[in-house]
């Protein structure tokens, strides 16, 4: 296929097979009986490790190099459709990885994305390579990641937390924003679910590693709402370095 012409559906169907082809001849059964109880899903879980999935994320990051963002976008959207817990991946780790696609996103392109996000691997890659760095970018609202704090869909609101990891944390280009970070970490201090605590934890330690001092403020101030295990390690994160 030639990658310099405009993908069609065929395209995208033929690619997502070859993917699923790909994934079926490295199925290990002692991976699914982990992933099932690690972060069971709705989704099909095959049971192939992270590092078998990389080559397939690197052979096609090449092979949709030249596309268009529009159509990684789309592929990326065909792929989340198939309800297969690691074609999602590969899905939000390709478009991930293409800035220019990335960079192209809309809300409502995340909504579609981010449906099947119900389970903490899908969310933290969905927030962290996606909706985080969209938010952080200008290209959703503020408005909308406040929406996903206050969500009645657990997931939703721990997808909010992680988006902040992308404001702080400088693999993710990051370059620090406590008043983002804490803005919407607000918003969740006294939830109890405890995927939104740990989420919650995340959040304030990575802003932690830029500024110290919003975070210390912060945890003081409301350390009576907040879940003991996060005034815990984001204070021992603070005064040691360590979780």
């Amino acid at each position: 296929m030639k990658m310099n012409k405009q993908l069609q559906t065929s395209d995208f169907q033929r690619l997502s097979q070859e993917i699923k082809t790909k994934l079926d001849a490295l199925v290990d059964p002692d991976r699914l009986e982990w992933a099932k109880n690690n972060y069971p899903s709705f989704m099909t879980i095959m049971g192939v490790t992270v590092p078998n999935i990389r080559p397939i994320v690197k052979e096609l990051g090449k092979k949709l190099k030249k596309s268009s963002p529009e159509e990684v976008i789309e592929f990326a959207k065909t792929l989340n459709a198939m309800q297969i817990f690691e074609v999602q991946q590969i899905a939000f780790e390709v478009l991930g990885k293409h800035k220019k696609a990335r960079q192209s996103l809309t809300l409502d392109d995340l909504l579609v994305l981010g449906k099947g996000i119900d389970n903490w691997v899908s969310v933290d890659t969905f927030a962290g390579l996606l909706a985080g760095p969209a938010w952080r970018d200008g290209q959703i609202p503020e408005e909308s990641i406040e929406e996903w704090a206050t969500s009645e869909d657990m997931w939703w609101r721990r997808a909010a937390i992680v988006c902040t990891v992308a404001l702080n944390q400088k693999a993710r280009g990051g370059t620090g924003e406590p008043a983002r970070t804490l803005k919407i970490c607000k918003l969740v201090i006294d939830d109890r679910d405890d995927m939104v605590i740990k989420a919650l934890s995340w959040a304030l330690r990575e802003l932690a590693k830029r500024e110290k001092e919003p975070v210390i403020e912060f945890v003081n101030k409301h350390e009576d709402a907040l879940a003991a295990k996060v005034v815990r390690e984001v204070c021992r994160k603070i005064e040691t370095g360590r979780k």
